[in-house]
């Protein structure tokens, strides 16, 4: 189908630009505590911030059924563009921790109208290969995080607000290039209205609970591996001076990397199945998190970078399988509402362990600290196991 074959990239990209909002505080988290005069603990808080926001969207957008009710690319617009604003935000000078941590909130509240919004699109243009198909669309959503760091790094020595200027111009074109250039899919099924019997009946069906299952534990892991990168980064550093590092363009580069597994992962799948590649990224992940302290200790720099850059593909390559399985086993009136509550679930679960993690370094300086992203792998490896329905 030639549409098909067109649309896609365009998502892509689209995907790529809007979702730079996510991690933009993060790349110039030194600059923000500088500037705003805040505590440098505030990176988990502003993080878990953003993570807030997004699950309260999720569920407001899943409960109202707005990516199955309405014009998905429209929907995806309007949270681009206000989504923009809220990061824009960040330049105001009578800023401080409350004021931060709302606009933060609000960012990733609209991210709830553009990450599973674009899964959603997607899954109306791709019924078969969607493993593909998600794959590089997650991936488009890891270059998207890792973005600003890029720029971050790119920019050094330049005012920190070009990062947040350029991510808002990004979410910009990307809401509009999906408004104007992808229609709504031919597999698309409008809901009907509110369904709240929909709503509380989507885990009812066995194969979506496991793959929802393992999904949640994929991203017990996720988000706090992405959030603490530059602070391993920076841990391994103090461990071993003689380390040259230049912290925000490795932190893109690791993260970053995973976009290109998403797409390995989707093509795998389409050999070897979706649950089995999903569930030897999940293990391979899994392992990553229990091997991790002994990194730390060994003197070999390249040695630590190329396990990091192992441990970012493997902690998302799972991703966009798992996300696949979720809508292949949902009804396609409620498609939208799935992919978006299982989303609210999974982020809620990363507030917790990227809150754990950050904790316990308070607690103490030990690299140990980081198998404790292990237990996700595990549930959600148990969860696969079990045989579908």
């Amino acid at each position: 189908m030639k549409l098909s074959k067109n649309v896609l990239p365009i998502i892509v990209i689209a995907q790529f630009c809007c979702t730079s909002l996510w991690f933009a505080s993060n790349a110039i988290m030194s600059d923000l505590v500088l500037h705003f005069n805040l505590d440098p603990s505030v990176v988990s808080y502003l993080t878990s911030a953003v993570q807030f926001g997004f699950i309260l969207g999720t569920l407001v957008f899943a409960l109202l059924a707005i990516a199955d009710r309405f014009s998905p690319s429209k929907v995806f617009l309007i949270s681009a563009l206000l989504g923009a604003a809220c990061n824009l935000g960040i330049l105001w000078d009578g800023n401080n921790l409350a004021s931060m941590l709302s606009i933060r909130f609000l960012t990733g509240f609209f991210l709830a109208g553009i990450y599973p919004v674009g899964m959603k699109i997607a899954a109306d243009y791709f019924e078969k290969g969607l493993g593909k198909s998600l794959g590089f669309l997650v991936g488009a959503l890891v270059l998207g995080t890792a973005f600003p760091h890029f720029l971050k790094g790119m920019t050094s020595g330049l005012p920190w607000e070009l990062v947040i200027l350029c991510t808002a111009g990004l979410a910009i074109l990307g809401g509009l290039m999906m408004a104007f250039l992808v229609p709504d899919g031919p597999f698309r099924k409008p809901s009907q209205g509110v369904n709240i019997k929909a709503f509380f009946g989507i885990f009812e069906n066995k194969n979506l609970r496991i793959a929802a299952y393992g999904y949640f534990g994929h991203m017990w892991e996720l988000y706090a591996f992405w959030a603490f990168t530059p602070l391993m980064l920076t841990a391994y550093y103090n461990l071993h001076p003689e380390a040259q590092f230049n912290i925000p363009i490795l932190s893109f580069i690791i993260i970053g990397i995973g976009g290109l597994a998403c797409v390995l992962s989707g093509y795998l799948s389409e050999s070897f199945g979706t649950k089995k590649i999903a569930t030897i990224a999940l293990l391979l992940s899994c392992i990553c998190c229990l091997i991790s302290p002994l990194l730390f200790n060994q003197p070999s720099a390249t040695l630590f970078i190329a396990f990091l850059l192992f441990w970012g593909m493997a902690v998302v390559a799972d991703s966009p399988l798992l996300s696949t399985l979720v809508a292949q086993n949902a009804p396609a009136e409620v498609k939208g509402t799935a992919l978006t509550l299982v989303n609210s679930i999974g982020f809620a679960i990363t507030i917790v362990s990227i809150q754990l993690i950050s904790s316990l370094q308070l607690l103490t300086n030990s690299s140990l600290i980081y198998s404790c992203l292990a237990i996700g792998p595990i549930f959600g490896l148990l969860a696969l196991r079990q045989k579908n329905r």
